[in-house]
């Protein structure tokens, strides 16, 4: 193989060095260009690879001079778990970017039960009503101790059955207050790609509690 790579990265053009691109030998990137090639190429010979360019220049520049990149974060870690460059993928999970997802936020939600279900449960929940509607809304009910939880049993207890069903989320043992979770929820909802924002929610007769205590609405935005 030539020393000189030319490469088409999901439709961005990059030329580089055989040697830069097998800097770190147990990587997938080095693996991909170790041996016989094992990348189709374009219509005009440059190796192609099928993911996002505009973040392979980040990669590169760490390739080329250790130069851990500040922009992008996100998208760029996503890459560097891609290609296996595990020393830029510890660099990063240092950034505070990732490190604050990585270690405070996605540890405080593996110890609420059943986050991502609910999170799913909430869009079924909202898609199911968006029928000739701009807004659809999902009520939710979020208890941090296991007191809330029974209080909040027994205010959905009182509720007529016809009424609109309710997602539940907690209790947990961990710092994080309810509106912590609370901004969870909408940050990770609208990472799926849909337009949310809540409020306390007051029900109508029904409820034996203060309803604003333990509910909230989300409220989807269609158009």
């Amino acid at each position: 193989m030539s020393p000189i790579v030319e490469l088409n990265v999901g439709g961005e053009m990059y030329t580089t060095t055989l040697s830069t691109l097998k800097k770190h030998p147990g990587s997938k990137l080095a693996e991909m260009f170790t041996g016989q090639p094992k990348l189709r190429t374009d219509s005009e010979g440059r190796f192609f690879i099928d993911r996002p360019g505009t973040y392979f220049k980040y990669i590169l520049e760490y390739l080329r001079s250790n130069q851990v990149p500040t922009q992008c974060i996100q998208d760029v870690y996503k890459e560097a778990l891609f290609y296996d460059i595990e020393p830029l993928i510890k660099q990063l999970e240092d950034s505070p970017q990732i490190f604050g997802e990585l270690v405070a936020r996605r540890q405080f939600l593996a110890r609420v039960p059943s986050y991502s279900e609910n999170i799913e449960l909430m869009i079924r929940i909202a898609r199911a009503e968006a029928a000739a509607s701009r807004q659809s809304s999902v009520i939710v009910c979020v208890v941090r101790t296991e007191e809330d939880a029974a209080r909040c049993q027994d205010a959905l207890n009182s509720l007529d059955m016809d009424k609109k069903p309710v997602v539940k989320f907690g209790p947990w043992k961990a710092v994080p207050s309810i509106s912590d979770l609370l901004d969870c929820i909408q940050i990770d909802v609208e990472a799926k790609g849909y337009k949310i924002s809540f409020q306390p929610h007051v029900a109508d007769k029904g409820f034996r509690f203060k309803s604003h205590n333990f509910f909230y609405k989300f409220l989807f935005t269609w158009w």
